[in-house]
Protein backbone atom coordinates (compact mmCIF):
# COMPACT_ATOMS: atom_id res chain seq x y z
CA UNK A 1 0.00 0.00 0.00
CA UNK A 2 3.10 2.50 0.70
CA UNK A 3 4.37 1.41 -2.68
CA UNK A 4 0.64 2.51 -4.01
CA UNK A 5 0.52 6.09 -2.66
CA UNK A 6 3.95 7.21 -3.69
CA UNK A 7 2.31 6.07 -6.97
CA UNK A 8 -0.18 8.15 -6.33
CA UNK A 9 1.47 10.88 -4.65
CA UNK A 10 4.12 11.28 -7.60
CA UNK A 11 1.19 10.75 -10.70
CA UNK A 12 -0.33 13.84 -8.80
CA UNK A 13 1.96 16.02 -8.63
CA UNK A 14 2.80 15.30 -12.48
CA UNK A 15 -0.63 15.73 -13.43
CA UNK A 16 -1.02 18.99 -11.59
CA UNK A 17 2.20 20.10 -13.40
CA UNK A 18 0.97 18.84 -16.95
CA UNK A 19 -2.57 19.07 -17.28
CA UNK A 20 -4.17 22.59 -18.48
CA UNK A 21 -6.64 24.28 -17.19
CA UNK A 22 -8.61 24.24 -20.00
CA UNK A 23 -8.65 20.47 -19.61
CA UNK A 24 -9.94 20.58 -16.30
CA UNK A 25 -13.43 21.74 -17.58
CA UNK A 26 -16.38 19.56 -17.83
CA UNK A 27 -16.72 18.49 -21.80
CA UNK A 28 -19.57 21.25 -23.50
CA UNK A 29 -19.61 19.27 -26.91
CA UNK A 30 -17.64 17.07 -29.76
CA UNK A 31 -15.00 19.64 -30.60
CA UNK A 32 -14.44 19.23 -26.63
CA UNK A 33 -12.92 15.66 -27.02
CA UNK A 34 -9.83 14.84 -28.75
CA UNK A 35 -10.30 12.04 -31.03
CA UNK A 36 -7.17 11.80 -33.01
CA UNK A 37 -6.55 10.22 -36.45
CA UNK A 38 -5.33 11.61 -39.45
CA UNK A 39 -7.62 14.57 -39.92
CA UNK A 40 -8.11 15.52 -36.42
CA UNK A 41 -8.05 19.51 -35.58
CA UNK A 42 -7.12 20.32 -32.45
CA UNK A 43 -9.51 22.78 -30.80
CA UNK A 44 -6.72 25.00 -28.85
CA UNK A 45 -3.07 24.47 -27.86
CA UNK A 46 -4.35 22.91 -24.56
CA UNK A 47 -5.99 20.03 -25.95
CA UNK A 48 -2.28 19.53 -28.23
CA UNK A 49 -0.08 20.28 -25.31
CA UNK A 50 -1.84 17.78 -22.85
CA UNK A 51 -2.19 15.18 -25.42
CA UNK A 52 1.64 15.17 -25.97
CA UNK A 53 2.13 15.43 -22.50
CA UNK A 54 0.18 12.11 -21.93
CA UNK A 55 2.00 10.35 -25.20
CA UNK A 56 6.02 10.91 -23.64
CA UNK A 57 4.95 8.87 -21.49
CA UNK A 58 2.34 6.49 -22.15
CA UNK A 59 -0.37 7.67 -20.22
CA UNK A 60 -3.24 7.63 -23.28
CA UNK A 61 -2.88 3.71 -22.85
CA UNK A 62 -1.56 3.72 -19.21
CA UNK A 63 -2.50 -0.01 -18.47
CA UNK A 64 -1.16 -1.36 -21.91
CA UNK A 65 2.72 -2.67 -22.11
CA UNK A 66 5.25 0.12 -22.38
CA UNK A 67 6.33 -1.95 -26.41
CA UNK A 68 3.04 -1.06 -27.71
CA UNK A 69 2.93 2.70 -26.58
CA UNK A 70 1.35 2.36 -23.05
CA UNK A 71 2.96 2.91 -19.33
CA UNK A 72 3.26 -0.61 -18.36
CA UNK A 73 0.63 0.49 -15.11
CA UNK A 74 -0.73 -2.68 -12.74
CA UNK A 75 -4.39 -2.52 -12.69
CA UNK A 76 -4.47 -1.03 -9.06
CA UNK A 77 -1.93 1.49 -10.96
CA UNK A 78 -4.30 2.54 -13.60
CA UNK A 79 -6.93 2.72 -11.30
CA UNK A 80 -5.09 5.39 -9.65
CA UNK A 81 -4.53 7.01 -12.36
CA UNK A 82 -8.22 7.23 -13.29
CA UNK A 83 -9.03 8.05 -9.84
CA UNK A 84 -6.18 11.68 -9.79
CA UNK A 85 -8.00 12.25 -13.02
CA UNK A 86 -11.13 12.54 -11.64
CA UNK A 87 -9.72 14.50 -8.55
CA UNK A 88 -9.59 17.44 -10.41
CA UNK A 89 -11.81 16.63 -13.24
CA UNK A 90 -9.52 16.30 -15.89
CA UNK A 91 -10.50 14.91 -19.18
CA UNK A 92 -9.14 11.91 -20.93
CA UNK A 93 -5.99 12.99 -23.12
CA UNK A 94 -7.27 10.96 -26.12
CA UNK A 95 -11.00 9.46 -26.60
CA UNK A 96 -10.27 6.64 -29.59
CA UNK A 97 -12.35 3.05 -30.01
CA UNK A 98 -9.23 2.10 -30.93
CA UNK A 99 -8.77 2.19 -26.84
CA UNK A 100 -11.57 0.85 -25.76
CA UNK A 101 -12.62 -2.00 -28.18
CA UNK A 102 -9.90 -2.65 -30.93
CA UNK A 103 -6.87 -2.53 -28.76
CA UNK A 104 -7.52 -5.00 -26.30
CA UNK A 105 -8.54 -7.85 -29.35
CA UNK A 106 -5.22 -7.22 -30.88
CA UNK A 107 -3.56 -7.18 -27.02
CA UNK A 108 -5.31 -10.81 -27.19
CA UNK A 109 -5.27 -11.84 -30.95
CA UNK A 110 -3.11 -9.83 -32.65
CA UNK A 111 0.63 -11.11 -34.11
CA UNK A 112 3.15 -9.30 -32.71
CA UNK A 113 3.68 -7.57 -36.09
CA UNK A 114 0.10 -6.45 -35.32
CA UNK A 115 0.77 -4.87 -32.78
CA UNK A 116 3.81 -3.15 -32.46
CA UNK A 117 2.20 -1.45 -35.88
CA UNK A 118 -1.47 -0.67 -34.94
CA UNK A 119 -1.15 -0.51 -31.14
CA UNK A 120 1.81 2.12 -30.93
CA UNK A 121 -0.73 4.24 -33.68
CA UNK A 122 -3.48 4.20 -31.49
CA UNK A 123 -1.84 5.23 -27.87
CA UNK A 124 -0.32 7.83 -30.11
CA UNK A 125 -3.33 9.06 -31.43
CA UNK A 126 -2.26 8.87 -35.28
CA UNK A 127 -5.31 6.26 -36.28
CA UNK A 128 -8.50 6.63 -35.83
CA UNK A 129 -11.13 3.14 -36.22
CA UNK A 130 -14.72 2.23 -36.46
CA UNK A 131 -16.34 -0.59 -36.38
CA UNK A 132 -18.32 -2.71 -39.14
CA UNK A 133 -20.39 -4.99 -37.52
CA UNK A 134 -24.57 -4.56 -38.06
CA UNK A 135 -25.62 -4.70 -40.96
CA UNK A 136 -29.41 -4.10 -42.32
CA UNK A 137 -30.37 -7.69 -41.71
CA UNK A 138 -27.90 -7.96 -38.94
CA UNK A 139 -28.36 -6.37 -35.85
CA UNK A 140 -28.72 -8.54 -32.78
CA UNK A 141 -28.38 -11.95 -34.55
CA UNK A 142 -24.91 -10.34 -35.72
CA UNK A 143 -23.84 -13.96 -36.79
CA UNK A 144 -26.47 -14.04 -39.66
CA UNK A 145 -24.19 -11.29 -41.42
CA UNK A 146 -23.71 -11.03 -45.17
CA UNK A 147 -20.71 -9.14 -46.36
CA UNK A 148 -18.62 -11.56 -47.56
CA UNK A 149 -14.95 -11.50 -48.04
CA UNK A 150 -13.56 -13.74 -51.42
CA UNK A 151 -10.29 -15.09 -51.36
CA UNK A 152 -7.96 -13.90 -54.09
CA UNK A 153 -4.58 -16.40 -54.82
CA UNK A 154 -2.24 -13.63 -56.55
CA UNK A 155 1.38 -14.00 -56.72
CA UNK A 156 2.13 -10.98 -58.19
CA UNK A 157 0.09 -8.50 -55.85
CA UNK A 158 -0.18 -10.47 -53.11
CA UNK A 159 -3.04 -12.80 -51.59
CA UNK A 160 -6.17 -10.30 -50.58
CA UNK A 161 -10.12 -10.64 -49.90
CA UNK A 162 -12.05 -8.88 -52.39
CA UNK A 163 -14.98 -7.95 -50.07
CA UNK A 164 -18.73 -6.62 -50.79
CA UNK A 165 -21.68 -5.99 -48.99
CA UNK A 166 -22.89 -2.99 -46.12
CA UNK A 167 -22.72 -2.04 -42.85
CA UNK A 168 -24.97 0.44 -40.76
CA UNK A 169 -24.79 2.47 -37.54
CA UNK A 170 -21.27 2.38 -38.37
CA UNK A 171 -20.34 5.09 -35.92
CA UNK A 172 -18.20 8.06 -37.03
CA UNK A 173 -17.05 6.24 -40.40
CA UNK A 174 -16.98 9.30 -42.01
CA UNK A 175 -14.16 10.23 -40.15
CA UNK A 176 -12.30 7.16 -38.90
CA UNK A 177 -9.25 6.37 -40.70
CA UNK A 178 -9.45 2.55 -40.69
CA UNK A 179 -12.48 0.06 -39.85
CA UNK A 180 -12.31 -3.22 -38.14
CA UNK A 181 -14.77 -5.46 -40.14
CA UNK A 182 -16.55 -8.52 -39.74
CA UNK A 183 -16.66 -10.34 -42.99
CA UNK A 184 -18.03 -13.64 -43.97
CA UNK A 185 -15.29 -15.73 -45.44
CA UNK A 186 -17.38 -18.93 -45.55
CA UNK A 187 -20.89 -19.04 -46.50
CA UNK A 188 -21.27 -22.64 -45.24
CA UNK A 189 -20.63 -21.94 -41.32
CA UNK A 190 -22.78 -19.98 -39.79
CA UNK A 191 -20.56 -18.97 -36.72
CA UNK A 192 -17.14 -20.56 -37.76
CA UNK A 193 -17.15 -18.78 -41.28
CA UNK A 194 -16.37 -14.74 -39.99
CA UNK A 195 -13.07 -13.45 -40.06
CA UNK A 196 -11.70 -10.33 -38.28
CA UNK A 197 -10.42 -7.70 -41.40
CA UNK A 198 -8.69 -4.18 -40.81
CA UNK A 199 -8.73 -2.16 -43.56
CA UNK A 200 -8.27 1.51 -44.47
CA UNK A 201 -11.58 3.85 -45.42
CA UNK A 202 -9.54 5.53 -48.17
CA UNK A 203 -9.62 2.14 -49.85
CA UNK A 204 -10.63 2.22 -53.38
CA UNK A 205 -14.56 0.68 -53.20
CA UNK A 206 -15.30 2.23 -49.59
CA UNK A 207 -17.76 4.91 -49.17
CA UNK A 208 -20.01 6.10 -46.10
CA UNK A 209 -23.64 7.93 -45.86
CA UNK A 210 -24.28 9.31 -42.48
CA UNK A 211 -27.69 8.63 -40.73
CA UNK A 212 -29.42 11.83 -39.28
CA UNK A 213 -31.18 10.28 -35.82
CA UNK A 214 -33.83 12.26 -34.03
CA UNK A 215 -31.52 14.52 -32.35
CA UNK A 216 -30.65 15.88 -35.70
CA UNK A 217 -26.37 15.24 -35.59
CA UNK A 218 -24.99 12.51 -37.38
CA UNK A 219 -23.11 10.46 -35.61
CA UNK A 220 -23.70 6.92 -37.93
CA UNK A 221 -23.42 6.23 -41.25
CA UNK A 222 -24.31 3.14 -43.42
CA UNK A 223 -21.11 2.24 -44.95
CA UNK A 224 -20.56 0.32 -48.43
CA UNK A 225 -17.97 -2.30 -49.57
CA UNK A 226 -18.00 -2.59 -53.75
CA UNK A 227 -14.98 -4.84 -54.93
CA UNK A 228 -12.58 -3.77 -51.72
CA UNK A 229 -9.22 -5.47 -51.59
CA UNK A 230 -8.02 -6.22 -48.58
CA UNK A 231 -4.63 -8.14 -47.35
CA UNK A 232 -4.52 -10.75 -46.16
CA UNK A 233 -2.14 -9.73 -43.33
CA UNK A 234 -4.61 -7.51 -42.37
CA UNK A 235 -6.96 -10.32 -40.33
CA UNK A 236 -6.62 -10.43 -36.75
CA UNK A 237 -6.76 -14.11 -35.00
CA UNK A 238 -7.50 -17.06 -37.56
CA UNK A 239 -9.19 -17.18 -40.64
CA UNK A 240 -13.15 -18.09 -40.23
CA UNK A 241 -12.71 -17.56 -36.69
CA UNK A 242 -13.23 -14.07 -36.15
CA UNK A 243 -16.48 -14.53 -34.00
CA UNK A 244 -13.88 -15.15 -31.63
CA UNK A 245 -12.09 -11.85 -31.73
CA UNK A 246 -15.94 -10.34 -32.31
CA UNK A 247 -17.11 -11.83 -28.74
CA UNK A 248 -14.14 -11.01 -26.45
CA UNK A 249 -14.69 -7.06 -28.55
CA UNK A 250 -18.24 -6.87 -28.08
CA UNK A 251 -16.83 -7.51 -24.26
CA UNK A 252 -15.08 -4.20 -24.35
CA UNK A 253 -17.44 -2.01 -26.39
CA UNK A 254 -20.51 -2.71 -23.19
CA UNK A 255 -18.17 -1.83 -20.88
CA UNK A 256 -17.47 1.33 -23.15
CA UNK A 257 -21.23 2.29 -23.53
CA UNK A 258 -21.39 1.37 -19.75
CA UNK A 259 -18.97 3.84 -18.48
CA UNK A 260 -21.10 6.54 -19.62
CA UNK A 261 -23.05 5.37 -16.64
CA UNK A 262 -23.89 8.05 -14.21
CA UNK A 263 -20.92 10.23 -15.47
CA UNK A 264 -19.16 12.55 -12.89
CA UNK A 265 -21.65 12.75 -9.87
CA UNK A 266 -20.36 15.51 -9.20
CA UNK A 267 -20.89 17.80 -12.75
CA UNK A 268 -24.89 15.74 -13.10
CA UNK A 269 -25.78 17.12 -9.86
CA UNK A 270 -24.07 20.08 -10.28
CA UNK A 271 -25.29 21.02 -13.68
CA UNK A 272 -29.35 19.78 -12.60
CA UNK A 273 -29.09 22.40 -9.92
CA UNK A 274 -27.86 25.00 -11.71
CA UNK A 275 -30.74 24.87 -13.98
CA UNK A 276 -33.51 24.95 -11.11
CA UNK A 277 -31.63 25.51 -8.05
CA UNK A 278 -33.02 23.88 -4.87
CA UNK A 279 -36.62 24.90 -5.47
CA UNK A 280 -38.14 21.66 -6.59
CA UNK A 281 -38.97 18.90 -4.30
CA UNK A 282 -39.42 16.25 -6.65
CA UNK A 283 -36.17 17.08 -8.09
CA UNK A 284 -34.31 16.70 -5.32
CA UNK A 285 -35.22 13.38 -4.46
CA UNK A 286 -34.92 12.14 -8.33
CA UNK A 287 -31.53 13.80 -7.78
CA UNK A 288 -31.05 12.09 -4.57
CA UNK A 289 -32.27 8.75 -5.96
CA UNK A 290 -29.41 9.25 -8.87
CA UNK A 291 -26.87 9.69 -7.23
CA UNK A 292 -27.54 6.55 -4.52
CA UNK A 293 -27.63 4.57 -7.62
CA UNK A 294 -24.91 6.15 -9.39
CA UNK A 295 -22.46 5.06 -6.20
CA UNK A 296 -24.02 1.40 -6.11
CA UNK A 297 -23.03 1.38 -9.86
CA UNK A 298 -19.48 2.40 -9.52
CA UNK A 299 -19.24 0.07 -6.56
CA UNK A 300 -20.74 -2.60 -8.84
CA UNK A 301 -18.08 -1.79 -11.48
CA UNK A 302 -14.84 -2.19 -8.72
CA UNK A 303 -15.86 -5.15 -7.77
CA UNK A 304 -16.59 -7.19 -11.11
CA UNK A 305 -12.89 -5.31 -11.95
CA UNK A 306 -11.28 -6.51 -8.52
CA UNK A 307 -12.98 -10.22 -9.46
CA UNK A 308 -11.40 -9.62 -13.28
CA UNK A 309 -7.78 -9.53 -11.43
CA UNK A 310 -8.07 -12.76 -9.83
CA UNK A 311 -9.66 -14.71 -12.45
CA UNK A 312 -12.96 -14.98 -11.00
CA UNK A 313 -15.14 -12.20 -13.16
CA UNK A 314 -17.77 -14.15 -14.84
CA UNK A 315 -18.37 -13.69 -18.65
CA UNK A 316 -21.62 -12.13 -18.69
CA UNK A 317 -21.20 -9.06 -16.27
CA UNK A 318 -20.16 -7.07 -19.23
CA UNK A 319 -23.98 -7.45 -19.68
CA UNK A 320 -24.48 -6.08 -16.41
CA UNK A 321 -23.02 -3.04 -16.93
CA UNK A 322 -23.86 -2.38 -20.05
CA UNK A 323 -27.77 -2.32 -19.48
CA UNK A 324 -27.08 -1.01 -15.76
CA UNK A 325 -25.15 1.79 -17.27
CA UNK A 326 -27.22 2.17 -20.34
CA UNK A 327 -30.39 3.03 -17.75
CA UNK A 328 -28.90 5.31 -15.41
CA UNK A 329 -27.37 7.74 -18.55
CA UNK A 330 -31.03 7.57 -20.17
CA UNK A 331 -31.75 8.89 -16.26
CA UNK A 332 -29.15 10.94 -16.18
CA UNK A 333 -30.29 13.27 -19.24
CA UNK A 334 -33.96 12.75 -18.09
CA UNK A 335 -32.69 14.69 -15.06
CA UNK A 336 -31.13 17.47 -17.23
CA UNK A 337 -34.15 17.57 -19.28
CA UNK A 338 -36.56 18.10 -15.70
CA UNK A 339 -34.24 20.83 -14.08
CA UNK A 340 -34.15 22.36 -17.58
CA UNK A 341 -38.15 22.79 -17.66
CA UNK A 342 -39.21 24.23 -20.90
CA UNK A 343 -36.08 25.81 -21.63
CA UNK A 344 -34.48 22.64 -21.95
CA UNK A 345 -36.45 21.52 -25.62
CA UNK A 346 -35.32 24.54 -26.78
CA UNK A 347 -33.54 23.31 -30.28
CA UNK A 348 -30.67 26.21 -31.77
CA UNK A 349 -30.38 29.28 -30.19
CA UNK A 350 -26.46 30.20 -28.66
CA UNK A 351 -27.65 29.95 -25.38
CA UNK A 352 -29.24 26.51 -24.97
CA UNK A 353 -25.64 25.31 -27.30
CA UNK A 354 -27.72 24.29 -30.25
CA UNK A 355 -29.84 22.65 -28.12
CA UNK A 356 -27.71 20.69 -26.29
CA UNK A 357 -29.46 19.32 -23.49
CA UNK A 358 -32.60 17.99 -25.57
CA UNK A 359 -30.01 16.76 -28.22
CA UNK A 360 -27.84 14.64 -25.45
CA UNK A 361 -31.25 13.20 -24.32
CA UNK A 362 -32.41 12.13 -27.24
CA UNK A 363 -29.53 10.55 -27.92
CA UNK A 364 -29.53 8.65 -25.00
CA UNK A 365 -32.49 6.38 -26.59
CA UNK A 366 -29.75 4.75 -28.95
CA UNK A 367 -27.67 3.31 -25.77
CA UNK A 368 -30.58 0.84 -25.37
CA UNK A 369 -29.89 -0.18 -29.19
CA UNK A 370 -26.03 -0.06 -29.49
CA UNK A 371 -23.40 -2.85 -28.52
CA UNK A 372 -26.52 -5.08 -27.66
CA UNK A 373 -30.10 -4.21 -27.14
CA UNK A 374 -31.32 -3.56 -23.37
CA UNK A 375 -33.57 -6.89 -24.26
CA UNK A 376 -30.76 -8.96 -25.00
CA UNK A 377 -28.58 -7.89 -22.22
CA UNK A 378 -31.48 -8.78 -20.07
CA UNK A 379 -31.59 -12.59 -21.93
CA UNK A 380 -28.26 -13.02 -21.40
CA UNK A 381 -28.18 -12.62 -17.60
CA UNK A 382 -31.27 -14.18 -16.96
CA UNK A 383 -29.68 -17.62 -18.75
CA UNK A 384 -26.15 -17.29 -17.87
CA UNK A 385 -26.00 -15.69 -13.86
CA UNK A 386 -29.72 -16.46 -12.63
CA UNK A 387 -30.07 -19.39 -14.80
CA UNK A 388 -33.35 -19.29 -15.55
CA UNK A 389 -35.14 -21.92 -17.61
CA UNK A 390 -35.71 -20.84 -21.27
CA UNK A 391 -39.28 -19.67 -22.64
Amino acid sequence: MSDLEAFRSELRSWIDANCPAEMREPVRDEDDICWGGRNFTFKNDAQKAWLDACIAKGYTVPDWPKAYGGAGMSPAEAKVWREELSRIGARPPLSSFGIWMLGPALLKFGTEAQKVHYLGEIARGEIRWCQGYSEPGSGSDLVSLQTYGEEVIDPVGGDHWVVNGQKIWTSYADKADWIFCLVRTDKANKYQGISFLLFDMTTPGVTTKPILLISGNSPFCETFFDNVKVPKVQIVGEVNRGWDVAKYLLGHEREMISGAGGGDRATTIGAALSRNGLAEPMLRAQLAMFDVDALAYAAMGEKFLDEAKVGRGHPAQSNMMKYAGTELNKRRHELFMNAGGSNALEWESEESRGGGTARGWLRTKANSIEGGTSEVMLNVVAKRILDLPGA
